[in-house]
C-alpha cells in the first residue's frame, strides 16, 4: 500500500495514510443524473436539500484499537425540517451544548452493506467543526460494532484497499 492517497472530494494526492473517506452528497442526491442534479437538489459541502427531505453532513467515527484517533467517514445523514432548522440556527454558533438528535445514514458506506438507512443520534460541535454521528445502542450491524469496539490494524488496512481500489476504478 503507498503512503499516498487520493482524496474522495478534491481527487489529488495527498501524502500519508488515509484516515477518512468522504461522501459528496447523499446517496439519492448523488443518484440523480449530473447534468440534472443542480434543478432538483440544493446543496452546499455541509447542506442539503431534495424536494421535502433534508441531510446534514458530519462525521460517523470508528476508533483505532491500537492506535490513537479514529477512521471517520464523511457522510451525510437525513434529519427532520425540525433539526434541519436548528442546525442552521446554530451552525455558526457552539452547539455542543445541544441535546442529541437523531437522524438516519443516508451513505451506503463502501466496507459495510446496508448501512443507509441506520438510525443515528447527531452531537453538534461548535462552529469550526461538522457534526458527530453516532449510531445507536441496539443497532447490531458490523459498522455499529466497530464504532462501539474499534478496528484493528488488519481492518483498518482492509478498508483502506478496497477504498484504494474503488478510487482506482473510479479513475481509470
Amino acid at each position: 500500500m503507498s503512503e499516498q492517497f487520493r482524496c474522495s472530494i478534491c481527487g489529488r494526492e495527498h501524502e500519508g495514510i488515509a484516515t477518512d473517506q468522504a461522501y459528496q452528497l447523499p446517496d439519492d442526491v448523488w443518484n440523480i443524473p449530473e447534468q440534472e442534479r443542480a434543478d432538483r437538489a440544493r446543496f452546499d459541502s455541509d447542506l442539503c436539500q431534495f424536494g421535502e427531505r433534508f441531510f446534514i453532513r458530519g462525521l460517523l467515527p470508528v476508533p483505532f484499537v491500537r492506535q490513537s484517533g479514529d477512521f471517520g467517514w464523511g457522510v451525510w445523514v437525513e434529519v427532520s425540517w425540525i433539526t434541519f432548522q436548528r442546525y442552521l440556527e446554530l451552525y455558526e454558533h457552539d452547539g455542543s451544548f445541544e441535546p442529541a438528535h437523531r437522524g438516519i445514514l443516508a451513505n451506503d458506506l463502501l466496507t459495510y452493506p446496508s448501512s443507509v438507512g441506520s438510525e443515528v443520534d447527531i452531537t453538534f460541535r461548535d462552529a469550526s467543526a461538522r457534526p458527530t454521528f453516532r449510531l445507536l445502542d441496539d443497532d447490531e450491524s458490523a459498522l455499529a460494532k466497530e464504532q462501539r469496539r474499534g478496528i484493528s490494524d488488519a481492518r483498518y488496512h482492509q478498508i483502506l484497499n478496497l477504498i484504494e481500489t474503488t478510487a482506482a476504478a473510479r479513475h481509470a
